[in-house]
Formats: structure tokens, sequence, C-alpha cells
């Protein structure tokens, strides 16, 4: 194979993955490409495709958040709270959320920054703890009985299109402009290539690695606000689990787990996957049993596949 043909297919192989990934389900199952069909897939994905972006900066930096799970969840029930006594407004919850969920990613970037401890740790730490806080704080039962526009957050459709699939893409555009278009992008990059070099070229690797997390916990708080806001309600065990879908889209899409290679759009992409995938198994009526060995299997063999074709 041409060299130029091979390079331009392994850079472009998660979204030929998708592409092949759709084709065979909608050979499956013709209900696949029905347009309220693929909204809803948007839909589905927003959640993960959130978590997702943050993920890749901390990923790109060659670490790993765990709490982003327990971020959602602690941050779903603190806007809940606020929205009935706001009246189901937008603005306080919203805000409050994603404040607190600036304080959890600073908690954990100060752990691994300054305390020097390895991310996995930190954050699986920071995971039980905020999972045991969203427990006390909801007394360990779900906070209903929310309505009005914060209800709209999860629900309503501008042009047909669902908030949450616009809150996607402006969400994408951000994080993108940020790691192509700013210097911190390219100081998450060099982190992520090698602290060392990057520390040594006068880059404060402390705060770049620092606020990584803050924009991880960020996007987490956002992710909460949108479930919580979706099912009209914030439980206890909201996003359990989460955290494992973000990672394997952030790989999926390409983004390397040691750091300093991978790019939002291919996040975006691995997370259409997974969404694709997930929506294709329902269709087809698919054990959700089955559906989680499916879904270990095409992760296994991604990460394989672009191991073999760094080599």
């Amino acid at each position: 194979m041409n060299k130029d043909v091979k390079s331009t297919l392994l850079k472009f192989k998660s979204l030929l993955g998708l592409i092949v990934l759709c084709v065979i389900i909608s050979i499956a199952t013709p209900r696949f490409l029905n347009i309220n069909n693929i909204l809803n897939v948007l839909t589905q994905v927003s959640v993960n495709a959130i978590l997702a972006i943050g993920m890749s900066f901390v990923i790109l930096t060659g670490g790993i958040d765990l709490s982003v799970g327990s971020t959602l969840a602690l941050a779903g029930a603190i806007a809940a709270t606020f929205a009935k006594g706001a009246g189901g407004g937008i603005l306080v919850p919203l805000l409050i959320a994603i404040v607190l969920g600036a304080i959890i990613g600073l908690f954990n970037g100060v752990f691994v920054s300054k305390g020097k401890m390895q991310a996995f740790i930190v954050t699986l730490a920071s995971m039980t703890i905020f999972r045991g806080a969203t427990y006390v704080y909801t007394n360990g039962t779900p906070i209903s009985g929310i309505s009005g526009n914060f209800i709209n957050i999860g629900n309503k459709k501008i042009a047909g299109i669902p908030m949450p699939v616009l809150i996607i893409f402006l969400v994408f555009i951000i994080a993108w402009y940020i790691l192509t278009q700013t210097r911190y992008g390219r100081y998450v990059y060099a982190l992520g290539g090698n602290e060392d070099s990057a520390r040594l070229s006068g880059i404060n690797t402390d705060k770049v690695k620092t606020l990584v997390y803050v924009i991880s916990g960020i996007t987490a708080a956002l992710a909460g606000v949108i479930v919580t806001s979706r099912v009209g309600s914030a439980s206890p065990n909201a996003g359990a689990g989460f955290e494992l879908d973000a990672i394997a889209a952030v790989v999926l899409g390409g983004t390397s787990l040691s750091g300093g290679e991978g790019s939002i759009t291919g996040t975006l992409i691995g997370a259409m996957i997974i969404g694709v995938l997930n929506n294709g198994l329902n269709l087809m009526n698919v054990s959700p049993y089955y559906q989680s060995i499916v879904k270990g299997a095409v992760i296994l063999f991604a990460i394989l596949l672009d191991k073999r074709s760094k080599k």
C-alpha cells in the first residue's frame, strides 16, 4: 500500500471506523437511519461526549480522572436543590454546579501536581469521597420535583435540534479552540509529550496540570446538569461507571494514554462510536449482557490497532 494512503487511513481511522460501524448497523436494522433515531443517538451521546472532552485534557497530559462520575452525581444533586429553590430556573443552579465541578477538579489537580501523587490514586480516592458526599447530601434518595426552565436544558429543542446536542458542539468548539489556538493548549501537549522537557523550557507544569483537572471537573458538572434536567431528578447513583465510557471514548478517538498525542475531534468521534454501537445493539435487541462484551472487545481492538499503527 502507498505510504501516503496508509498514513491517511491511519490518521482518519476513528472516522473510518465510525462510518463502517454506521454502514453495518444500517444494513442490519434500517430503523437506524431514521432522523428521529439519529437525534436520539446524539442526545444519548451528549453526556459521555462532554465528559470525554474534559477527560481528553487530562489524558493528553498523561493523567487520568476517575472522579468524573462522582462529580457528575454531586453537581447534579446540588443543581437539583437550587433548581427547586429557584423555581426551576437555569442560571443559579448551572453556575453553582460549574463552580463545584471546578473546586473538585482543583482538589484533584493540587494533589496530583503539588502533592506529586499518581493521578490514578488521587482520582480513585476522590471518586469514593465525592460519591459518599453525594449519598450524604441526598440521604441516599433521589431529589425530585424539579420543574420549570431547568428541565428545558435536557429536553428542549431549538430548530428541531435537542439542547444537549447544541451544548456538545458549544463545548467542543471551546475545547478545540483552547487546545489548537492558545498557548495553554500547546503547553498541554508539551507536558504530555515530555514533562521534564516542558519544565526545563520554562512551562509552569504544575499550573498546566492542575488546570486540566479543573476543566475535567467543569465538564463533569455540566454533564451532571444535563442528566438531572433530562430525567427531572437527581439520583445519588447517577454517573456510576461513566468514567469508563469517557476514557473509552478518548482512547477510541486516537488519544494516547501516555499523553502528548490526540485531538478533541477524535474524542467526539470516539463518543459517537460508543453511542452508535449502543444504539445499534439496542435496535437489534441484543441482550445488555452481551452488549458489555461487545463494547469491551471493540475497545480492546481499537487500542491494539492504535499500538500496532505506531510501530
